[in-house]
């Protein structure tokens, strides 16, 4: 089974999903409109090592908040995604029991070659 953690609104997600195949995932989780759920994040921290993997520092509210002062735990990673879509890096792919972050040239072909 493969999902995708995305933002429909964010045309490098809609290009990837384009470029992957639409008919490549079973899943599609539009993370503004769909929250993502503690055991979803535990499964991606799971899979990826940490949640400071999977967290975004180029977020809008990333300095507004004044995180970049601040020296995040991995505690503090899994809430803030948590607490706002926006924290998470994306897209986010998991397909055979392999997780796939960010919109990196490097990760996405490593997502396609896994889907095909």
């Amino acid at each position: 089974m493969s999902k995708i953690y995305y933002l429909s609104t964010c045309s490098t997600c809609k290009r990837i999903i384009e470029e992957i195949g639409k008919d490549k995932f079973d899943v599609f989780q539009d993370i503004k409109t769909e929250k993502i759920t503690s055991e979803q994040i535990e499964e991606m921290k799971a899979l990826s090592g940490s949640y400071d993997s999977l967290f975004s520092r180029r977020s809008r509210q990333f300095r507004p908040m004044g995180l970049h002062e601040k020296d995040l735990s991995e505690e503090d990673y899994k809430s803030l995604i948590l607490q706002e879509y926006s924290f998470l890096k994306r897209p986010v792919i998991i397909a055979n029991n392999q997780i796939f972050v960010g919109n990196s040239k490097k990760e996405v072909e490593k997502a396609k070659a896994a889907l095909s």
